[in-house]
């Protein structure tokens, strides 16, 4: 079923997908086991909770909420439920991505950049919350440790929220992060870095391409004045399996609500969703202050004993 506040909306989306009209969430109550929410972020966390205490497994549009402490909440209501909560973070179904997780290893610089035009529609979200939440999301799931450090600017370009933003961050492991977001850039760019030793890897988002540049030999050669040397690299082109993250993603909420369903249990990312909301909320505030930077304690937000 298609639920919309907009009517005439609904029905056409209804009649081209040959499902029902709503116009209330509540609706679909007893009628459907599975739900997408895409509605504006502050509604995120009563159309969900309302969703999940019903029974219906739902995938939650990023940013999940525009707290902390709700998101904690929508988790809790799953759990007690047996509903089945995702969030929206598509990027983790790209191809490219999956792939790279299998080759990082202890990174030493990573740098993201995610730029785009002004889109109006986008208005009542910050960029950071926008594009940088995915960037976010991917980079602390390829480090193994936790952000410690973190600075940030960002200022408003097109909207009342900040359209450009720059974070660099710091993990316990020494890895260094700096992400940029903007949706003040008229090409669009989504391209990741990074550095490790013995190896340089790029992705390209939008080709789903990874290359691998690394150190093949060096060759030295002696003379009576110098001592001169040339280094030689060569670059690996990763194959990468393509394929519609957002359909890969919906699949994989079906796919779990079926599991629970037949008495199944499927185990929620529970942790990485919200340190990937905390991060993105805690960069949000210091631009909006303008705080520049901040370091966490050893408890951090998004930890069990800060539960």
């Amino acid at each position: 079923g298609i639920v919309d506040t907009d009517a005439a909306k609904a029905r056409q989306l209804a009649a081209e997908y040959h499902t029902g009209v709503f116009t209330d969430h509540r609706e679909l109550v007893g009628k459907v086991d599975v739900a997408s929410v895409a509605v504006p972020t502050d509604q995120h966390f009563s159309v969900a909770r309302d969703l999940l205490e019903a029974g219906i497994s739902v995938v939650v549009e990023k940013p999940m909420t525009a707290t902390l402490e709700e998101a904690k909440e929508l988790f809790r209501v799953a759990r007690q439920r047996g509903s089945v909560l995702h969030v929206g973070h598509v990027e983790r179904f790209n191809g490219a991505v999956q792939e790279l997780r299998k080759i990082v290893e202890h990174p030493i610089l990573i740098e993201s950049r995610r730029l785009g035009p002004f889109v109006p529609r986008v208005q009542n979200d910050s960029v950071v919350m926008d594009l940088m939440i995915h960037d976010i999301d991917i980079v602390l799931g390829l480090v193994e440790g936790e952000p410690r450090r973190i600075s940030a600017v960002g200022r408003a370009v097109q909207s009342a929220m900040p359209d450009v933003a720059n974070v660099q961050i710091m993990f316990d492991t020494g890895t260094i992060a700096n992400i940029t977001a903007s949706r003040a850039t008229e090409q669009k760019i989504r391209t990741l870095a990074i550095t490790q030793p013995e190896a340089y890897i790029t992705l390209d988002y939008t080709d789903e391409d990874i290359q691998i540049h690394r150190r093949a030999a060096q060759e030295y050669t002696l003379n009576h004045e110098s001592i001169r040397y040339r280094v030689a690299s060569f670059v690996e082109h990763l194959h990468v399996h393509k394929d519609n993250p957002l359909k890969l993603e919906l699949l994989n909420l079906i796919r779990a609500a079926r599991e629970v369903l037949a008495g199944g249990s499927v185990e929620l990312a529970e942790s990485d969703d919200l340190r990937s909301l905390a991060v993105a909320l805690e960069i949000e505030r210091m631009i909006r202050e303008g705080r520049g930077e901040m370091a966490w304690p050893e408890d951090l937000p998004w930890s069990a004993r800060s539960a």
